[in-house]
């Protein structure tokens, strides 16, 4: 079941399928290491539901949900 990495719960883990985000925000996405297969914690949300905090690749990064919506991910 494939899903946006905005839907996450908080503690749920998931693996990157696709990026949907054209130009500069799709190179950032790839840069922080947003590629396929990639797995993925949603770490935190915060009480208004932007930004969201994700583990990814050791790091954690806090995505709006704007952008996280371009990130299609399959629930683990």
């Amino acid at each position: 079941m494939t899903t946006v990495m905005t839907n996450l719960q908080e503690g749920q883990l998931a693996r990157v399928v696709s990026i949907l985000a054209t130009g500069s925000m799709r190179r950032r996405l790839l840069d922080l290491g947003l590629i396929e297969g990639t797995p993925v914690e949603c770490i935190q949300k915060s009480p208004a539901g932007d930004p969201i905090a994700f583990a990814v690749r050791g790091a954690t990064i806090a995505l709006r949900s704007e952008d996280s919506s371009d990130i299609l991910v399959t629930p683990v």
